[in-house]
């Protein structure tokens, strides 16, 4: 790693060597008094109107000495730093801080000018509510961590910045409320972040990966998150919030599984309705999972399941049907699997023209000419919608529904009940960070379980979840 020597035309030729792209620019300049500058900066990424204001314009009128120190004494831009190391000046060019460079100096000025397109913060699409903030985080970092530190007014908040991708070199907050949140978590996500190795990370979920403790499971091992109060709430709970430069997802750790049944929107209404709504989407993933599974089960093997009445129509829908339950019931969602893919990455308009094709044309037409029956539509189709009920696990719910559907065409109902076993079992077994994935229900918590499926007013909820081990266990002073 070199350092500058102060000699203005050897230091550039090496920064030069280092950058040789060509929108890599350079412009050179003298004070009033005749010392030599150059700044280096990259045309795309550097604010030049703001440069010019606040470093050029100033330096042209100095007659001062050349050393950083006094330089950066006279300019007046809020942020200036100095740095010896020729590489790590080249990375700031990168980023889009320019370089200042002059004769005799054995350190190089940065000045924070970067050229920031961000969009502005919005209601996130991921993420409706009717009551409650509709703020959510962008892809610029800093502004996601000004909307954390927003709602966190307090010196225990701590956002640590990492590096992170050897040429992305992309900026990760890390933070966490000390004194709060356990410090053995805290190193231990910490570790894990500066242990990647990758080239580029253009994306949180680029980090999921990495974080987890099961990297091949295939259940989560972080939360997610598009809204900032989300993201404190977890955060003063004792998890730790990572936000990634360039995305809207932020990522908090450790990781409960029933934290994805939880809306933000729980927090703002009645403790009564939050827990209806709750239990509603439980009991919606529960029959999308399991309803076509059972369906061809009892079609299969168990016709007795079916009351008499709903057999008689079932067999009169399926009595001209070529295709087996199985067969059909994997084809109905194997169509809906590529008209939710197709709709989601057409254009806007031709996705919304093609799901109506597909929904009412294409189904009505299937079952007038006998390829597939009527109820297996309807079950498939009130199953992709249950599904939607919990958004945040519908990668892991839509494999799980289909590798019920194998099973139950193959076994039947023991086969369901079979997997259903060692799907719990695995998650029993599952640990995040030292906090079991299925905490407050496995180990049972008793305290916990008042804001789990179940609701409790906020007044019932004076101490912090017990499963994060917090320091600090007591959120609500109360007056007993």
């Amino acid at each position: 790693m070199k350092n500058i020597t102060g000699s203005l035309e050897k230091d550039l030729a090496e920064l030069k060597k280092i950058l040789p792209a060509e929108d890599i620019l350079t412009f050179e300049f003298q004070s009033e008094k005749g010392l030599a500058f150059t700044c280096v900066f990259a045309d795309a990424v550097t604010d030049k109107e703001l440069l010019g204001e606040q470093i050029i314009l100033p330096l042209k009128r100095y007659e001062g000495e050349a050393t950083a120190q006094a330089i950066g004494e006279f300019v007046t831009s809020p942020e200036l730093r100095k740095e010896k190391s020729l590489t790590k000046l080249a990375e700031e060019v990168l980023a889009g801080n320019p370089v200042l460079l002059f004769e005799g100096a054995d350190e190089g000025i940065i000045a924070g000018t970067k050229k920031v397109f961000v969009r502005a913060v919005s209601e996130p699409p991921t993420d409706v509510v009717i009551k409650g903030p509709r703020e959510g985080f962008i892809e610029d970092v800093k502004i996601n961590t000004s909307l954390v530190r927003r709602r966190l007014k307090t010196p225990d908040l701590k956002i640590e910045m990492l590096k992170v991708g050897r040429r992305s070199q992309t900026f990760v907050a890390m933070c966490y409320l000390e004194g709060t949140t356990p410090q053995k978590t805290i190193d231990e996500v910490k570790k894990k972040l500066q242990s990647i190795d990758i080239d580029v990370v253009p994306d949180s979920s680029y980090l999921t990966h990495f974080l987890s403790t099961r990297p091949y499971s295939l259940m989560k091992q972080s939360g997610t998150t598009e809204k900032p109060d989300i993201f404190c709430a977890k955060i003063a709970e004792g998890r730790v919030g990572i936000l990634v430069d360039g995305s809207p997802i932020a990522l908090t750790v450790p990781y409960l599984l029933v934290e994805d049944f939880q809306a933000s929107e729980d927090y703002y209404v009645p403790s009564y309705r939050a827990t209806f709504t709750r239990i509603l989407r439980v009991l919606s993933l529960i029959v999308a999972i399991y309803g076509p599974a059972f369906y061809i089960s009892a079609q299969l093997f168990k016709l007795q399941l079916f009351p008499i009445k709903l057999l008689l129509t079932i067999s009169g829908s399926i009595r001209d049907i070529p295709l087996s339950p199985s067969l059909e019931m994997l084809l109905v969602l194997f169509v809906l699997e590529v008209l939710n893919e197709a709709s989601i990455r057409m254009p806007k308009y031709v996705g919304m023209a093609l799901s109506v094709v597909g929904a009412l044309v294409l189904g009505e037409t299937a079952v007038n000419a006998g390829f597939v029956s009527t109820p297996a539509i309807i079950i498939i189709a009130f199953s992709g919608i249950g599904l939607y009920a919990v958004p945040n696990l519908i990668e892991q719910t839509s494999m799980v529904r289909l590798a019920m559907l194998l099973v139950a065409g193959s076994v039947g109902t023991y086969g369901i009940i079979l997997l259903t076993a060692f799907i719990l079992l695995y998650l029993v077994t599952s640990e995040n960070f030292g906090v079991p994935v299925l905490a407050p229900f496995s180990p049972m918590i008793g305290r916990d379980l008042r804001d789990s499926i179940v609701k409790y007013n906020l007044a019932s909820l004076p101490t912090r979840p017990k499963a994060f081990k917090s320091k600090n266990k007591r959120r609500l002073k109360t007056h007993e």
